[in-house]
């Protein structure tokens, strides 16, 4: 993981100058089980012939 700096001074609307502003990463939501992408998906992973999609296993 890489140390991310908790503030960070930018823009304020409100007072019109720079002050220090609190900052977090966003984590990634829950998928939905019914996205469309999914919904393919788990039709062709259906029944035989094992696994048809390519798994991305290779790290940095």
């Amino acid at each position: 993981m890489v140390n991310v700096p908790k503030t960070r001074r930018t823009f304020c609307k409100k007072c019109g100058k720079h002050q220090p502003h609190k900052v977090t990463q966003y984590k990634k939501g829950k998928d939905s089980l019914y996205a469309q992408g999914k919904r393919r998906y788990d039709r062709k992973q259906s029944g035989y012939g094992g696994q048809t999609k390519p798994i991305f296993r290779k790290k940095v």
